[in-house]
């Protein structure tokens, strides 16, 4: 049995349904991201796991145990908001106390417990100072810090670091992995942002209008998508239209012939149900570092720079093709291989292509 465990998770708003359906399975200890677009369901299914919001149909278990029959105050939930949502007439050490003071801790356990929540987040030099003073990463430890000194059985996180700048955003998702892990408590974290699920997370969950669309480890959801959309939103991609023109055969490892225009290559071959018979359309994605330069003429399609971008650790190029425009990601070993306005030849090993089921609507 799993440690938290949501099935046919429903909630509706009139007519509209927020969440539709949603199963997920959580071991102890695990982090799991709920990642999608705005209006997606992530916090609604959140706050349904905190009590904030009221299921229309499903179940939300805890070792076994029904959660929807407990007051949200006593379900044993850390949570960190957005905002903080830090008393600013409290200093840190009070703020972190709050909660031990709701469930009538005794103060001498309480200031332990304070003490050793501070030192979690590394804010024992600032236990008498108002939220007012801090920067914005100082108050999101504590936040944290009131969340995990109840010793909740279950953290939850609705995108607590978005308020941060990009550096220190990624010194708290270190921060935050690292203190996850040593404490070993069962996260679950809400995020539009691919790449601090990726980051933080030991499974992604990714959802789509109100859907659960992909529950696997980051790096498979990656390689491995299901679907279009998902291909798309985790990270950037080469999506083209294309139809499959000949099968060698369906089973792992085997290769087919896909047609994009009047270019035809090779790609693994799809599950039965994509791109056969009367529905031949499938979608072709290539992620852009997974594309290789060569001189004109030489690989699967020429192309002519359009525009080039310095991330400072790798180069991002849009190359204008018969194909449509093509992104090609290359690291940065020194000057730019080629200069806008050059022309380029273009290949990616079969093995890299990932045909999709077409969706109209994608």
């Amino acid at each position: 049995m799993a440690f938290l465990e949501l099935k046919g998770l429903t909630k509706r708003f009139g007519e509209i349904a927020a969440v539709e359906n949603f199963d997920l399975s959580v071991e102890r200890g695990e982090f799991v991201s709920l990642l999608g677009p705005s209006g997606c369901g992530k916090t609604t299914t959140l706050q349904m796991i905190a009590g904030f919001e009221t299921p229309s149909a499903g179940s939300i278990t805890l070792e076994g145990r029904d959660l929807l029959a407990i007051k949200a105050r006593s379900r044993g939930i850390g949570i960190v908001f957005q905002s903080y949502a830090l008393f600013p007439h409290m200093t840190v050490a009070q703020n972190v106390e709050f909660g031990l003071e709701m469930r009538k801790i005794a103060a001498p356990e309480r200031r332990q417990r304070v003490a050793e929540a501070l030192a979690l987040v590394h804010l024992e030099a600032l236990a008498d100072r108002y939220p007012r003073a801090m920067s914005g990463g100082q108050r999101q430890r504590v936040a944290l810090a009131r969340a995990l000194v109840i010793r909740p059985e279950i953290l939850l996180l609705d995108e607590p670091l978005s308020n941060l700048d990009a550096k220190l955003r990624e010194e708290m998702q270190l921060e935050l992995r690292g203190i996850q892990q040593r404490m070993g408590v069962t996260t679950i974290l809400v995020t539009h942002d691919q790449t601090e699920a990726m980051a933080l997370s030991d499974r992604v969950a990714v959802m789509h209008r109100g859907r659960l669309v992909q529950v696997a480890r980051p790096l498979e959801a990656y390689e491995h998508p299901r679907s279009d959309f998902v291909s798309s939103f985790l990270g950037k991609t080469n999506r083209l239209e294309g139809k499959v023109v000949e099968r060698a055969g369906e089973r792992a490892g085997d290769l087919c012939r896909v047609a994009v225009g009047e270019t035809v290559f090779a790609a693994p071959a799809p599950p039965p149900e994509i791109g056969k018979d009367a529905r031949p359309r499938v979608i072709v994605s290539v992620r852009p570092e997974k594309v290789e330069f060569r001189a004109a003429g030489a690989g699967l399609v020429d192309g002519t720079v359009a525009a080039r971008i310095f991330l400072g650790d790798h180069w991002l190029y849009q190359i204008e093709t018969p194909l449509g425009v093509l992104l090609v990601t290359r690291q940065n070993v020194g000057p730019a291989e080629v200069e806008t306005g050059g022309s380029v030849g273009l290949a990616w090993d079969a093995a890299q292509v990932r045909l999709l089921p077409f969706e109209e609507t994608a």
